[in-house]
């Protein structure tokens, strides 16, 4: 693999500056591996610490009672240390962009534009992970270490700086016309953007209010990013409808009607999300939508999050386990003056793990913004049914169980290799908003609830109890995410990049044939998102040892996506004191 530009130093610099700013940044890396002082266990049968967390773990789920128990785990040993997680965590992400970021095209070459909106959230993503474990030593009881700010500093401002160049390459001409959820995930990524600016500012410029002037620098970008996020907003929002099945989003204004769940999803979650992240607009190019600036905290911004989230809990677009399925034609619909029967009574009961995932984050905003427990309820009951159909419990398992067998998530299309490049990205989108559901509190929410009124809910608990047993559940997810870390990794190859099918690793090579085509679609359900692209195993080499995952479209940059989302995960669990 070849070393990123961040390993060079530029001719112009000085010899003296050039060494401080390389000393940092291999201080950073000389932490995390000195810290990983346990090494990496290959991937095969579960490890007696790993069986003891899965009994703990079909304990947790024979007692939570959906919406109203508390998960509790009774704990277990990890098979990998933070340290080493960490380790893990910052490889993927730089073999993300040292091997498919351009940066004079300011994009990942090989994306399409709505997947690769999606790579720039999981960068800011991972950019707030970093920051906000600076000064926990994650190998001694979270004490102080003693590396360097600047190694921090300079490891940050280098992939931010990817993204800086990412809003000049980002398509955004082309995806003002293209369907509402690819606008929607752009609102995603650069509110996902400005909420890292703000959490590194407050956690390392703490006197961002003097007349110097010391925020961090990478605030300034914080208008482009509002201002992007801002104009995607309101065109998508042009995709609420009414006058077919009472409300909802339509997924593409140039087809034929759709009300799929993805994007009133994104719909409610952009919407809380620009509710309670949205810092204001005063840019009036290309053009503003509204007759005055648009301001934070936006009470419309929060009517529609609500307002979507009710039409589509009460749209009934579930199928199998009750997850979402994908969405629903209106049965006889042949024009806007044919409408049919102009109701959503034709379920394409398709399941992707995406469609389980991008709710969780805005039912943790309207948690946030309203107090009502109901939405996290909400968001634990959907978690479990998505852990049900992983097969988990029982890692033993090879029976398809409908997202993935023997406890590893995976889509239909993986064990096929059938995945298109959409597919090829719904597992990290279903980790990272998972991460979202169940992240703490940061000082920007604690500011925004300060100012808000928190009266008890009548005959619930109080709001700090709510949210303390929202943590407790959360606690339990954690050896079901590090089972799905642990597969992730075993399919990295020797340049690091991370496979699709996660599952494969836990069976036997000779039981591969016989499970490759085992994962079935719900009946009835029509895949619209990925095509026949697999190659069938006996047509690679016989007598050769086999990497399912160089089938298909092989790895990709959308692959190694998923790889920085679930490690992501598996570092918020073992790092945060509510969560491990």
């Amino acid at each position: 693999m070849t070393l990123s530009p961040i390993f060079q130093g530029p001719s112009r610099l000085s010899r003296s500056l050039y060494m401080i700013t390389t000393l940092f940044f291999f201080s950073f890396l000389a932490l995390v591996t000195s810290l990983a002082t346990e090494p990496q266990i290959p991937l095969g049968e579960p490890l007696p610490a790993a069986q003891e967390s899965l009994q703990s773990q079909d304990d947790v789920l024979e007692e939570v009672k959906l919406g109203n128990g508390i998960a509790t785990d009774k704990g277990s040993k990890s098979w990998q240390t933070p340290a080493q997680t960490l380790r893990d965590l910052f490889d993927a992400l730089n073999v993300m962009q040292d091997s498919y970021f351009c940066l004079w095209l300011g994009t990942w070459p090989t994306s399409i534009d709505w997947t690769a909106a999606v790579l720039a959230t999981h960068v800011g993503a991972t950019l707030s992970s970093f920051t906000s474990t600076y000064g926990l030593d994650i190998a001694n009881a979270k004490q102080p270490h003693e590396v360097s700010f600047g190694a921090l500093e300079n490891t940050v401002n280098y992939f931010f700086s990817h993204l800086n160049t990412f809003y000049f390459g980002e398509n955004a001409f082309s995806l003002r016309n293209q369907a509402y959820d690819d606008m929607l995930w752009v609102v995603l990524d650069w509110l996902e953007n400005i909420k890292f600016q703000n959490l590194h500012s407050d956690l390392h410029y703490s006197n961002s209010n003097d007349s110097f002037g010391s925020a961090w620098h990478g605030t300034q970008f914080s208008e482009s990013a509002a201002h992007r996020a801002r104009i995607f907003y309101e065109l998508a929002s042009m995709g609420w409808d009414k006058t077919l099945c009472g409300g909802g989003m339509v997924w593409n204004p140039s087809l034929e009607p759709y009300k799929n769940a993805i994007t009133n999803e994104l719909y409610i979650s952009a919407s809380i999300a620009m509710y309670l992240y949205f810092p204001g607009d005063p840019i009036d190019v290309p053009f503003m939508a509204t007759a005055q600036s648009p301001l934070p905290h936006d009470p419309n911004h929060l009517v529609a999050a609500v307002d979507g989230y009710s039409w589509l809990k009460n749209s009934h677009m579930t199928g199998l386990y009750g997850l979402y399925a994908d969405g629903f034609h209106i049965r006889g619909w042949r024009s806007e003056s044919d409408p049919g029967t102009r109701k959503c009574d034709q379920l394409n009961k398709m399941v992707y793990s995406y469609n389980q995932g991008v709710i969780l984050s805005g039912l943790r905003g309207l948690w946030l913004a309203t107090s009502s427990h109901e939405y996290l309820q909400d968001g634990h009951e959907l978690i479990h049914r998505v852990l049900r159909a992983t097969g988990w419990p029982k890692t033993w398992s090879n029976t398809w169980a409908g997202l993935g067998r023997g406890g590893i998530l995976e889509d239909s299309c993986d064990s096929h290799a059938s995945c298109s490049q959409d597919g090829q990205t719904f597992k990290g989108i279903f980790f990272h908003h998972l991460t979202e559901f169940c992240r703490p509190l940061r000082i920007q929410e604690e500011r925004f609830l300060a100012g808000q009124i928190k009266r008890p809910l009548a005959g619930e608990e109080e709001w700090e109890e709510v949210y303390s047993t929202h943590l407790k559940r959360c606690r339990a997810y954690g050896p079901w995410i590090e089972h799905n870390a642990r597969a992730a990794l075993i399919t990295r190859d020797d340049d690091g990049k991370f496979g699709m099918w996660w599952g494969l690793p836990f069976l036997s090579v000779l039981q591969a044939d016989e499970i490759v085509n085992s994962s079935t679609i719900p009946a009835g359900a029509e895949d619209y998102r990925n095509g026949d692209l697999g190659t069938s195993p006996a047509s690679l080499t016989a007598g050769v040892p086999r990497d399912f995952n160089d089938r298909g479209r092989g790895r990709t940059v959308e692959t190694q996506s998923g790889g920085v989302a679930v490690l992501r995960a598996l570092f918020q669990w073992q790092t945060s004191d509510a969560l491990s």
